[in-house]
């Protein structure tokens, strides 16, 4: 997709009133394909599902970008429900968590205080934590915010963005924790990231080869069929030890190469969002693949019978623009 289609579909992801409507929504625009509902109950079932073959789970309970103190706190104790519902239904999953969702922007140390509280519930149920990594701009606070919670836990990692020039670079602080990586999913400027996707995918790969030969455990997260052969091939010329990694890969995107890879005998994780602040995590899905688009135009115009939806205006003028998006990135690519 282009870069301009791209940044459209970001810059809706950034909006805070488009947001806060959109809990007003429900699912729609065909959001639904790519987050399981919008609460624990309706996530519970899709674990149980794919934990019966061979795969785990992570869980991202959405929401980002929190202002208030109020909303802070009701997202930590969201967090802390998650955790009980994993430990009563012996779920094989664990949690993935943004910082800016538990107060970051509002106060670090009071960010630092929700994370603790968390993790003390998630240390005695023997669950690990992961922190997602967000835009450049909180890049550095939130390896501050990671490097005070591992002096009291270590059952906690985060993330790692190929798209960073810097990130080979921060691999040797964080040679003992637990990593994502992932290509990067933020618009950032060319100073400090990669604009170019062969760029970002060499990048990718030399990352990942550097934390196979590692000592600690590494999410290999992409959906990159090319990406998965080339490294399987590395992996079974160094003899890695497959304990040591696991493929990932999001909640709605190539279910088929999922189910084969753990078939297979690769560990194997999928990343499932759910919650009513779904907006922002969907767009972005919307700006990593043209393919996305098409899905969408699909879901929100047509039923399973072919059959045109009566929708309600906001979603029609979406579609709209989708569409026209679609239009133009056809001819774009003539």
């Amino acid at each position: 997709m282009s870069n301009l289609t791209r940044d459209f579909f970001i810059g809706l992801s950034n909006n805070e009133y488009l947001n806060k409507t959109a809990k007003k929504w429900g699912f729609r625009l065909g959001a639904d394909k790519f987050v399981a509902g919008t609460n624990i109950e309706s996530v519970t079932n899709i674990v149980k599902e794919l934990n019966s073959h061979g795969i785990t789970c992570t869980l991202d309970r959405l929401g980002e970008f929190v202002s208030e103190r109020e909303e802070a706190t009701e997202a930590k104790e969201g967090c802390i429900n998650l955790l009980e519902k994993i430990k009563s239904e012996n779920l094989n999953c664990h949690v993935s968590i943004k910082l800016t969702q538990l107060g970051l922007d509002i106060d670090e140390n009071f960010c630092v205080n929700n994370m603790q509280e968390i993790l003390q519930v998630a240390n005695a149920y023997n669950i690990f934590i992961n922190i997602d990594m967000e835009d450049y701009a909180r890049y550095e606070q939130t390896f501050d915010v990671l490097h005070i919670l591992r002096k009291e836990y270590d059952n906690i990692g985060t993330v790692i963005q190929s798209y960073l020039h810097r990130t080979e670079s921060d691999l040797d602080q964080l040679q003992d924790v637990r990593l994502r990586l992932v290509k990067g999913a933020y618009k950032e400027s060319e100073k400090v990231a990669y604009q170019d996707k062969k760029k970002i995918d060499r990048n990718f790969i030399q990352l990942a080869k550097t934390r196979l030969l590692g000592r600690t455990f590494t999410s290999i997260a992409t959906h990159d069929h090319h990406l998965i052969e080339e490294l399987i091939d590395f992996i079974r010329a160094n003899n890695i030890d497959q304990e040591m990694f696991e493929f990932q890969m999001l909640y709605g995107f190539r279910n088929d190469m999922q189910y084969s890879l753990a078939e297979e005998g690769y560990n194997f994780c999928t990343y499932i969002p759910f919650g009513i602040d779904w907006f922002g995590y969907f767009m972005r899905r919307m700006a990593e693949r043209p393919q996305n688009i098409n899905l969408v135009m699909k879901d929100t115009l047509y039923t399973k019978d072919n059959k045109l939806k009566k929708k309600p205006v906001i979603a029609g003028g979406v579609a709209a623009i989708l569409f026209v998006l679609l239009l133009w990135k056809r001819k774009k690519n003539k």
